[in-house]
């Protein structure tokens, strides 16, 4: 018996572009994770919007994106505006562990799905011991430095904290396995528009009431000067017994600054 492979008909939907390839754009993203040290454990701060982008090689998913909005009327938005409104980008990964991740929303899905299955191997075990955030973020360095050495990298930029034993860790990894830990860290434009005020306000002794404050008004920063940023965030908070992830909830905002009211006012050049 003789098999003859199927051929596509050219009026389909899968073309060439629809054969295996690697992360060369990131379609819907999310934008900058902000975490400190407190006194007691962690705190985390993420918004829960996605962004969602388009270039020449996403034909499919583009067909898919016109058939979903056009036929179900579905709300969305394409190109670089906002599509989803309610993404979740902060889990809690096994006993002692958070997990927040800015860039592309599928790659930190496959990132979970690893993670979930290390947690399981680790319980497996029944020894009486449990992996602690160090680990998970050592493996999670091994994971993208790995990816990125494939070309195939997860396009993510990670925050990992947690606490066991009474030791507070705080670490981040970027997409090609750049990785450090300190007592605050961000990721994306947080990397510019947040740290330098944790650097200047963050201190050992910080409470959770004041860390609730210093965060808020990184994510308001960030509000007013990332395209990206939305007005609806959650904040995660790690300790030595629990995790504990807030309902989401907008911060108050002041947009009747001069700045904001003229921004190209004395720009050289500026129509």
């Amino acid at each position: 018996m003789q098999f003859m492979a199927s051929k596509q008909p050219e009026n389909s939907l899968l073309g060439p572009e629809s054969d295996s390839q690697r992360t060369l754009y990131p379609y819907v993203t999310g934008t900058s994770v902000v975490a400190l040290k407190y006194k007691d454990g962690i705190l985390m701060a993420a918004d829960m919007g996605a962004f969602g982008f388009h270039s020449r090689s996403s034909s499919l998913f583009f067909s898919c994106f016109v058939l979903e909005v056009c036929c179900f009327k579905r709300p969305g938005s394409y190109g670089s505006t906002l599509r989803y409104k309610s993404v979740e980008r902060m889990k809690p990964i096994g006993k002692h562990s958070l997990l927040g991740a800015s860039g592309e929303i599928s790659d930190f899905q496959e990132i979970l799905r690893y993670l979930d299955e290390l947690i399981l191997y680790d319980n497996m075990w029944d020894d009486g011991n449990s992996l602690g955030p160090k680990e998970v973020h050592n493996y999670l360095t091994r994971v993208m430095y790995n990816r990125r050495n494939k070309f195939n990298p997860l396009w993510n930029s990670l925050v990992l904290g947690g606490v066991k034993n009474g030791q507070k860790y705080l670490g981040t990894v970027s997409m090609i396995g750049v990785n450090f830990e300190d007592n605050h860290v961000a990721t994306g434009f947080g990397n510019h528009l947040a740290r330098p005020i944790l650097r200047q306000e963050w201190h050992e002794n910080l409470s959770f009431e004041d860390g609730v404050r210093l965060l808020e008004k990184c994510m308001r920063v960030l509000l007013y000067r990332d395209r990206s940023a939305v007005n609806k965030l959650q904040i995660a908070k790690i300790t030595e017994d629990s995790v504990t992830i807030s309902q989401p909830y907008s911060l108050k905002t002041y947009w009747e600054f001069s700045a904001f009211e003229n921004p190209a006012q004395g720009a050289i050049g500026s129509w």
